[in-house]
């Protein structure tokens, strides 16, 4: 029984790698071949889609950047592409599960297989794809490959009762980044012409072009979140020492690229309206929940706090230089603002009725 679960389970964990990895290396090809080489090693772009496979499940980098092999680091990746490997991973337990029929009795031990195979081949990955200048850090990969994979095969088959708390804390949070994508949208289309200007610096091509489309594109969630600290007053950065919110602005310069066509200009006391959203978020969760009971509400206030942290940090990093070592939200301020915020709009829906009734 162990050894039909066990091959089963192999035969899907190299589907669902293949099926990321091979669309990555025929568009790293294509680049490759379209750009040109100066040694003509077809080894060069099949690294350069393991590295690739590896960003989108957000494991980071160390460089040594030409022509002083000056030190880089690369942390802050697209977090839309995470969206891949999770539904690839989900469909991969999902057609392990139908070869097991779906025993019961073996669902558990296929997740936990699937997770632990899939992650000991993308650690292999980060070993061996390392070279003088890119160095993924492979002893962090199952740090970050193991979590995604357990919760994404968490996900499929006999549902987990995850309970009430954890499903309106991230309800309002989903809210909260939904109007925050909103917003972004809204400013790149009134930016639109800065945009257009970010993207003819570049010079993509008609190959690049697309590309540098996607790579914006999977970039938004990251854009999303500096949105939504802005408008909690905690702001965001893009290059160390810079500092972009409502009540301070200091940026030095920033890279081409598109997406950043949106950001403000100066200082905007008008933003802090958004604090008031997020108060009034926190009071919509009140109001869904302490009318089950006060605990909760208490759990809901605690996961959200939780889950603020996590995305304070998946929204944060470094982008391969020095002076691009400080990108996004930084997770403290980021939890402190949002996670106040959210408290205050509770006890502000709880206690305000009752100073009003007396």
């Amino acid at each position: 029984m162990l050894s039909r679960v066990l091959g089963s389970t192999l035969t899907q964990v190299l589907r669902s790698v293949a099926l990321v990895l091979l669309p990555i290396s025929f568009l790293a090809l294509l680049a490759w071949a379209t750009a040109g080489s100066a040694t003509g090693n077809t080894g060069d772009p099949l690294r350069a889609a393991i590295w690739m496979w590896l960003g989108a499940h957000h494991i980071p980098f160390t460089l040594a950047l030409p022509p002083a092999n000056a030190a880089g680091f690369l942390s802050y990746l697209p977090l839309g592409a995470l969206i891949i490997p999770v539904l690839v991973v989900r469909n991969g337990v999902a057609r392990l599960f139908d070869r097991l029929d779906g025993n019961p009795s073996l669902l558990t031990t296929a997740r936990v297989l699937f997770a632990i195979l899939y992650s000991g081949i993308g650690t292999l990955f980060a070993f061996f794809s390392s070279t003088s200048g890119v160095k993924p850090m492979w002893y962090l990969a199952p740090i970050f490959l193991l979590p995604i994979t357990l919760i994404s095969a968490a996900s499929v088959g006999r549902r987990l009762i995850f309970g009430q708390a954890i499903l309106y804390s991230t309800r309002i949070l989903s809210l909260l980044l939904g109007i925050s994508s909103i917003v972004f949208g809204v400013l790149i289309f009134i930016n639109l012409s800065t945009v257009e200007s970010l993207t003819v610096v570049l010079e993509p091509g008609i190959v690049g072009g697309i590309l540098l489309l996607l790579l914006n594109i999977l970039y938004i969630p990251n854009a999303a979140i500096a949105t939504l600290s802005y408008f909690s007053g905690a702001g965001f950065a893009i290059g160390t020492g810079s500092i972009i919110s409502p009540l301070s602005y200091h940026l030095n310069s920033i890279p081409a690229f598109p997406l950043l066509g949106a950001l403000p200009s100066s200082t905007s006391r008008f933003a802090l309206f958004g604090v008031l959203v997020i108060v009034f978020s926190g009071a919509l969760l009140a109001s869904w929940t302490v009318a089950l009971s006060s605990k909760i509400l208490i759990q809901s206030l605690f996961i959200s706090v939780v889950v603020t942290a996590l995305i304070a940090y998946t929204g944060s990093g470094a982008l391969i230089t020095e002076a691009m070592s400080s990108m996004g939200v930084s997770p403290w301020k980021f939890t402190l603002a949002v996670s106040g915020e959210l408290i205050v709009g509770a006890l502000l829906a709880l206690y305000l009725p009752r100073i009003g009734r007396r």
